[in-house]
């Protein structure tokens, strides 16, 4: 009996400590009001189904316990659908689907991609929901890391991608 006991107690914690790595992932209207009453950066992985990339980059960098963690800490983050049916409102501008041949793409997502379409994309946005950089393609969490600590930290303001790069220093 405390046998069984102790294997459901495991289990059962498996999978509580398990949920606190998973990133909170928010649809674009709420993170968008969230910020309005307590601003934060903006993250938005821009991913559609049938990109192989962006299972990877879920996989194995979204799911890492520290970027997890890093992420719903600093960001508001937003998972993205390139392909998505629904319709976005965003500073009083009504984003949609766009049927373009046998599939199509949402302006939101060319928007924030400056038209070049690419999965997966890595959006950061101001607390004043700017643009500040898109990053195309998989991103590994080693390199996540760096880049997400280089937003959060303002060091864009103040130095090269590569003297931040350089001295930079893991928690994985």
């Amino acid at each position: 009996m405390k046998k069984t006991l102790l294997f459901f107690a495991f289990i059962a914690f498996s999978f509580s400590s398990k949920a606190q790595y998973e990133i909170n992932w928010l649809s674009f209207e709420e993170a968008i009001e969230l910020n309005k009453k307590n601003p934060k950066l903006i993250l938005i992985d821009i991913y559609t189904d049938w990109c192989g990339y962006c299972k990877k980059m879920d996989k194995e960098t979204y799911s890492n316990k520290v970027i997890a963690n890093y992420i719903n800490t600093n960001f508001y983050a937003i998972k993205l659908d390139g392909e998505g049916k629904e319709d976005i409102i965003f500073k009083g501008y009504t984003f949609k689907y766009k049927k373009e041949g046998k599939s199509g793409y949402h302006e939101l997502s060319a928007t924030l991609q400056n038209g070049k379409l690419s999965y997966p994309t890595t959006i950061f946005m101001t607390e004043k929901e700017e643009l500040l950089q898109n990053i195309p393609g998989y991103l590994s969490k080693e390199r996540f890391e760096k880049i997400l600590g280089f937003f959060n930290e303002s060091a864009y303001k103040t130095e090269s991608w590569e003297t931040y790069e350089k001295n930079f220093k893991s928690n994985l």
